[in-house]
């Protein structure tokens, strides 16, 4: 097996991207994504519409996929797919088709947790990124989850504290729509908050205990704050949309910066990874690296590319599962609640 060379073609359909993704190995050969414009209408992803997205877009991906890799489906050893968690319709498309292709080919199955893949993603070959060390932190932040993860080997992972109600991402998100920004808004608060004055207005910081979020408490505070002001100015959003899109943003990341640091101190560990779509944040990336020198931390950022949902960081634990021989059956139904760590 040592000189075996392990081609794995990985499925992702956990929420409303459709990727696929070719590897070699731990390097990527592939990574094609079809994104779904059609939620932009209704401020959010629908379900239902994703699923049948899914359903358009699984066959040309997989084709791009494979072509872009130069590499012929019967070349595969194994097929790497997201067993959850996500949307329900969604994640069935991927696992019906991913256990269609294995049966047909005659070639294992590998089920994956999509949060763990966020974690292991950093450990997709790239010789301008540096990989972590076990044991380290990591931060999982996207639309729908927060957390912090104590990792202590590829597949020995611990979560040491998560968010009570909204994740980080739908905190961006909500916010956004608040003031009027189109979905996804996240990136555009990001985008405004680059030009603001992060102190301009101060948001209070929920009061959580020990290393668990909070994110509705500071969501509904910035409703009120935006009713009040343009109650005495209805201009107020368009006049300071850039402060307040800072002040949001800096108070996000104030949250999770302390729990971060909070989770230094009790578990001693100073190498911090981060993944999830809002790994792509611009603030929380210059947060990080304004504590590797502040706090002496060692920080892991992944590459854009990686952040958002994508097949490449499914495969790299595919070809982790593959070494270890550990294949998942036929009977295997996607999942929509999918713990991390939790025995499949």
């Amino acid at each position: 097996m040592e000189n075996e060379t392990i081609y794995i073609l990985a499925i992702e359909s956990s929420c409303d991207d459709t990727s696929a993704a070719v590897l070699s190995g731990k390097k990527v050969l592939s990574n094609v994504t079809a994104t779904q414009k059609i939620h932009e209408e209704y401020g959010g992803v629908v379900p239902e519409l994703a699923s049948r997205a899914h359903q358009q877009n699984i066959v040309p991906v997989v084709h791009q996929a494979l072509n872009k890799a130069n590499i012929d489906k019967k070349q595969l050893s194994a097929i790497a797919f997201t067993r959850g968690p996500g949307l329900m319709g969604s994640l069935l498309v991927g696992t019906s088709f991913a256990k269609s292709l294995a049966l047909g080919l005659g070639i294992p199955l590998i089920e994956v947790n999509h949060m763990q893949a966020h974690i292991l993603a950093h450990f997709i070959e790239d010789k301008n990124h540096k990989t972590p060390e076990f044991p380290f932190l990591a931060m999982t932040i996207s639309g729908g989850h927060t957390q912090i993860v104590l990792v202590k080997n590829y597949f020995d992972m611990e979560i040491l504290g998560e968010t009570l109600d909204d994740a980080v991402g739908e905190a961006f998100d909500k916010s956004a729509k608040i003031l009027g920004l189109p979905y996804p808004g996240g990136p555009l608060i990001d985008k405004n908050a680059q030009k603001g004055d992060p102190k301009a207005y101060p948001f209070p910081k929920p009061k959580v205990k020990g290393l668990n979020f909070s994110f509705s408490g500071l969501k509904t505070s910035i409703l009120y704050f935006i009713q009040r002001e343009t109650t005495s100015n209805t201009d107020f959003i368009g006049e300071h949309l850039e402060n307040i899109c800072a002040s949001i943003q800096k108070t996000i990341i104030e949250i999770l910066m302390e729990k971060l640091e909070m989770a230094v101190k009790q578990t001693g560990i100073s190498q911090i990874a981060i993944g999830g779509g809002v790994s792509a944040n611009s603030g929380i990336r210059s947060a990080l690296k304004e504590a590797e020198v502040a706090r002496g931390w060692t920080t892991y950022i992944p590459k854009f590319e990686y952040c958002t949902d994508n097949a490449a960081m499914i495969g790299i634990v595919g070809y982790l599962k593959y070494r270890q021989r550990s294949f998942t059956q036929q009977d295997v139904s996607a999942k929509s609640r999918y713990a991390l760590g939790e025995k499949y």
